[in-house]
């Protein structure tokens, strides 16, 4: 018989299950390729987290773990890698050069705002700015991505224009995609650690009603993404001053990837609760 513990499990699986279910039928996804990457998912996580201190994981420790025969295992080892077809390294570099256009005062203008900026002249230039914000990635490669995206645009005389604040492709369906990869895993992975640590939860909230008329979603849907972004810019400009890829004087130890992430959701109302 199933525990309380492993019912409730299910019905949240059912519930992460269906929007991505929805999303791999859309895109012609079958269940037999959706299968393999679970096992896949089973067989790297309990040969790489379920191990055995000081002894290395064997195929049948792993077989007992997953439920999975010990063949099965060996196939499933030996499926290609899935592979994001570099989305999230794009979207991580685009992140970065973003955040730090927004956030660092040499690249601002007498305004405050974002400025218009050189491709590579001057001590301000879009150059500068992506050797400073996005590691080993070339000036023209980053261009190019937020060119492609609409994040920004060249303007008469050869400077570079921001008129995004965020990253959020606009074209690209591989580049989407590879953000619910992202975005989604560290949802769970928060939920996750919240579950197991209750004595040291992660912030985790939201708000939300079930009865509200049409007409009022446009209102919310702005107030979250203006009052959402300016909080967002608001952390990154105290997380900046304390990352060492940006200030390598920043004193301490070990490294962490920490963030806070805010997202906005509308359906229609289901009875019986939340979809």
């Amino acid at each position: 018989m199933e525990t309380k513990i492993e019912k409730a499990i299910s019905a949240a699986v059912t519930n992460i299950l269906r929007p991505l279910v929805r999303l791999l039928l859309r895109n012609g996804i079958p269940y037999r390729a959706f299968s393999d990457i679970a096992k896949r998912v089973y067989v790297d996580v309990a040969t790489e987290e379920f191990c055995i201190p000081g002894r290395k994981q064997s195929k049948s420790r792993v077989s007992v773990l997953t439920g999975l025969s010990r063949k099965e295992v060996l196939r499933v080892r030996r499926l290609p890698s899935s592979d994001d077809l570099g989305a999230g390294a794009r979207y991580n570099r685009a992140a970065r050069v973003i955040a730090g256009w927004v956030r660092d005062r040499r690249y601002r203008d007498d305004s405050g705002d974002p400025g218009e900026l050189p491709f590579e002249e001057g001590p301000a230039s879009f150059r500068k700015l992506v050797k400073t914000y996005s590691g080993d990635a070339t000036a023209r490669a980053v261009l190019d991505e937020l060119l492609r995206v609409g994040a920004v645009r060249r303007i008469p005389g050869g400077k570079i224009r921001l008129l995004e604040r965020s990253y959020v492709p606009k074209t690209g369906e591989i580049d989407k995609i590879g953000i619910l990869g992202v975005d989604a895993s560290d949802l769970i992975a928060t939920i996750d650690h919240n579950i197991r640590q209750p004595g040291a939860p992660f912030f985790q909230r939201k708000v939300c009603y079930d009865n509200l008329p049409v007409e009022v979603l446009p209102g919310l849907k702005k107030k979250a993404a203006d009052r959402g972004q300016a909080l967002l810019e608001s952390l990154d400009r105290w997380m900046s001053a304390r990352d060492r890829d940006v200030n390598p004087a920043v004193p301490g130890t070990g490294r962490k990837r920490a963030g806070i992430g805010i997202y906005y959701f509308q359906e229609n109302y289901r009875e019986g609760g939340e979809a």
